[in-house]
């Protein structure tokens, strides 16, 4: 066997999907569609929100030239995607450059507001669902398809509609020297997976390690000052292309709402975290101090996100999900609410929100068109109830589906990198009831 071979034998795609009886896939199916009554997830699209969507991107093409006038030309700008190897649509794409004195970070969201708007059929559809909602190897899009996985999404080599947040930052403290919001066209030279990301930084032949490699130095540098400040970190292993990605949206998205707020004056949808109170913290840290093998570092308890953070970095590998366990079940719940009261207290921010993602949530969605009206929708109130809400629904019909692929012999995780195929033969099927 060839190392190409072998190497591709570990990967989703190598291993092919994961094949189930006919059975099963009726099984599947029903199970999906009493989640979908139980939450009040809509599958299928309306035909006159298909019809408007195809109506708007019959010609993808002319649609940008006719706007290259109005917009900044960021086609010729080095420009890449990392996503999961799943990923159907791709909301974001990153640029960096290093200068004397700054680092210049852009980072370019798909322009989903070129052709949803509140006087349109498709916004309306997308307040009805609120987000997209991914079951493993199954999708229901907020948006029609030809705009979630194609006409909005940033594939490579094809121009595509943008909304860049550029950041100049300080480089010693990477605080924002300046923020510049902007429509844009961009093209991508590449779209990356988390796993190619990670090779592009071990490779110094390979297209993208420079980029990758200053834009992984910034994105970490980031990281530990999020950390130093007080930020809640619960995943202390996380891979170099994650981090990357993590901390450039944050960045982003802070960007956005501080620019609003201080800026513009202009309200938005915040993300709010409230904070668990100091007898549930305490309580969080006790269970956690009682784990076998585990300390809480003496100097760290009167600053419980902190704690957390020192405590994962030394405790034993067998004990991290007790840990993170002990900490979710004090945290209230996050919310979508138009006032910035209380920040967000995981990530220790006193304001953000939600920009980077306006194909799949509802809440980037309005962030996108405040920004580009300066002025907020008359029901933002109601708006910011509903993505909650329908929040909420998407992760709980989430849990239930993969609890019960779990019942039925199925890995979710597999099932979700791999997809399914359905076989006649039951004998050949990897899983039957």
């Amino acid at each position: 066997m060839s190392d190409d071979v072998q190497a591709a034998a570990g990967t989703a795609e190598g291993q092919g999907p994961v094949q189930i009886s006919e059975d099963l896939a009726r099984h599947l199916e029903n199970k999906r569609e009493d989640l979908f009554e139980k939450f009040e997830i809509r599958d299928e699209f309306p035909a006159s929100v298909l019809e408007e969507a195809k109506e708007l991107t019959e010609d993808p093409k002319a649609d940008i030239d006719a706007e290259l006038e109005d917009r900044r030309d960021l086609r010729d700008m080095t420009t890449w995607t990392t996503d999961p190897i799943d990923a159907q649509d791709f909301d974001d794409a990153l640029s960096i450059e290093e200068r004397e004195d700054e680092y210049v970070l852009w980072v370019h969201i798909a322009d989903v507001t070129h052709y949803v708007h509140p006087e349109s059929e498709m916004w309306n559809e997308a307040v009805e669902r609120g987000n997209t909602v991914y079951l493993p190897a199954y999708t229901i899009h907020m948006l029609p398809p030809v705009l979630a996985e194609s006409v909005c999404s940033l594939v490579p080599n094809e121009e595509r509609l943008a909304h860049t947040v550029e950041m100049h930052l300080d480089k010693e403290t990477l605080s924002y020297d300046s923020i510049d919001i902007y429509k844009s066209v961009i093209e991508s030279d590449e779209r990356l997976t988390y796993s190619q990301a990670e090779q592009r930084l071990e490779d110094p032949d390979a297209p993208l390690h420079e980029e990758n490699k200053l834009v992984y130095e910034v994105a970490n540098e980031m990281h530990e000052i999020r950390k130093e400040d007080g930020s809640l970190v619960l995943n202390p292993s996380r891979d170099r292309a994650h981090t990357i990605i993590e901390e450039c949206m944050l960045k982003a998205n802070k960007a956005v709402t501080h620019e609003l707020m201080w800026s513009r004056g202009v309200e938005a949808m915040y993300r709010v975290h409230p904070q668990p109170t100091p007898d549930e913290w305490s309580k969080a840290l006790q269970e956690i101090q009682d784990l076998d093998g585990v300390s809480i570092p003496g100097d760290t308890w009167d600053e419980p996100r902190k704690a957390v953070n020192a405590t994962l970095e030394t405790a034993p590998g067998r004990q991290l999900d007790k840990i993170q366990w002990a900490v979710m079940k004090v945290m209230p719940r996050a919310k979508y609410m138009n006032d910035p009261f209380g920040g967000h207290h995981a990530l220790n921010f006193e304001i953000y929100g939600h920009f980077t993602s306006p194909i799949r949530r509802l809440s980037d969605l309005i962030n996108h068109w405040i920004v580009y009206q300066n002025d907020v929708p008359e029901n933002l109130v109601a708006l910011c109830d509903r993505a909650s809400d329908k929040q909420k629904a998407a992760e709980t019909c989430e849990r239930e589906y993969k609890q019960f692929l779990q019942e039925v012999g199925l890995d979710p995780m597999a099932v979700n990198n791999r997809g399914l195929e359905v076989v006649e033969d039951a004998e050949e099927a990897d899983n039957t009831l």
